[in-house]
């Protein structure tokens, strides 16, 4: 049985043919293909002469790709809908099972297609839009209107699914409720489950948790982060650590991670605090790592979330970490290493509190390491194949009854 996965990513195709991407890779294909024979994957697909140095190849046995036109933005989607709804269609007919990640702008036009033939699919579940687009995370006239729109379908995909997985164990499911009128199957034929994307190989795992005697003099934070758009409030810790700085505190911190607002912030960071942030822009994996083992307290001051990778990644090489109260972050972390989302006061504070109380933070290293074990591989994939069986039985029943 051939699976199509819908998902709101950008890959790119050199001249021979072959996909590449950084985040999706083969081998993140290869976890459909424990339970279905083929994968087709229906994303946006762009031409390019060379891969970038952090890609690898997306396709491969058993995985190809329906390419969709590689638009850009709200404008850029509507110039190619009438060519983007006839690319989706000819690669759901071309498909049996049918999965889409959300959130997806291209959601709605899978929907209606679907929805024509009373076509059972799945949802995996892997963000929040109502935060992607709140105020201050996204600069856009329309801002608002996107907001309602796209919470809406994603709550109407999510409720019309056969099989709804989540990456957060309850925020997500709160607001975006699974299998409440599916469509193509009985009520009874229907599954909710949660686990995560995050695939931690044991390698990844710190021998050790934090210890402060291998730092030098001043505490180093670090963040990691698209600064494409405003999601992860880099400008609010900024502000923070300028705030922890003017109280006395020794304090740099590193931002790994580029994008459209590096310059304005690299801006607010010397106004606010000359000298003591570092931008190092897109790294390698391994350079990622490098930088957290470096550091001394990973911040993720984030406006909305799904399940972090980030923070999870920091967990396992052991180092204490905070975060905002929003999304899956407070399923990471206890309630005493969360601080309101938004609040430079709030954030100064927390930052204040943890970095003034170095047994506190080796505490909190050792239950990160210990917590991020349960995001091994072993532990997650029963769950995941359960989900896609269950959407494999489904479909072949909607199958036979055609």
């Amino acid at each position: 049985m051939r699976l199509a996965v819908v998902i709101e990513n950008r890959f790119k195709r050199t001249p021979d043919g072959r996909i590449w991407d950084g985040l999706f890779p083969y081998a993140f294909w290869c976890r459909y293909l424990e339970v279905f024979d083929e994968v087709l994957v229906i994303s946006r697909v762009g031409d390019t002469t060379q891969p970038q140095d952090e890609a690898a190849r997306a396709d491969g046995a058993g995985v190809s790709f329906a390419p969709l036109p590689y638009y850009h933005g709200p404008r850029g989607y509507v110039r190619v809908l009438p060519r983007l709804r006839r690319a989706l269609a000819q690669g759901l007919e071309a498909s049996d099972a049918v999965l889409i990640r959300l959130p997806s702008t291209l959601s709605g036009a899978a929907l209606a297609l679907l929805g024509r033939q009373h076509h059972p699919y799945g949802v995996e579940v892997v963000g929040d839009p109502g935060g992607v687009f709140a105020p201050g995370a996204v600069d856009h006239w329309l801002r608002p209107f996107f907001r309602v729109w796209f919470v809406r379908k994603q709550r109407q995909a999510c409720a019309r699914a056969c099989t709804a997985a989540y990456v957060t164990s309850a925020a997500l499911q709160r607001g975006y409720p699974g299998c409440i009128q599916p469509i193509g199957c009985e009520r009874e034929a229907t599954l909710a489950t949660h686990y995560s994307d995050v695939r931690l190989d044991p390698s990844l795992f710190a021998a050790a948790p934090w210890l402060a005697a291998r730092s030098p003099p001043g505490l180093r934070l670090m963040t990691v982060g698209s600064l494409a758009q405003m999601y992860k409030a880099p400008d609010v810790l900024i502000d923070a650590v300028a705030r922890c700085v003017a109280a006395g505190l020794d304090l740099s911190l590193t931002f790994v991670g580029d994008g459209l607002y590096r310059r304005e912030l690299e801006g607010r960071a010397a106004r606010v605090a000359p000298g003591r942030v570092r931008f190092l822009g897109e790294l390698p994996r391994r350079e990622v790592f490098r930088e957290l083992d470096r550091s001394d307290l990973f911040v993720l001051p984030s406006r909305t979330e799904g399940l972090p990778r980030v923070v999870i990644e920091a967990m396992a090489r052991g180092l204490p970490c905070i975060g905002s109260a929003v999304g899956g972050i407070p399923e990471l972390l206890s309630s005493d290493a969360l601080f309101a989302s938004g609040s430079v006061e709030a954030l100064a504070n927390k930052i204040t509190e943890i970095v003034r109380a170095p047994e506190r933070m080796k505490q909190m290293a050792s239950r990160n390491l210990a917590v991020a074990r349960d995001y091994a591989e072993d532990r997650l994939g029963e769950r995941r194949r359960a989900m896609y069986r269950h959407l494999r039985g489904v479909t072949a029943d909607w199958l036979r009854r055609r």
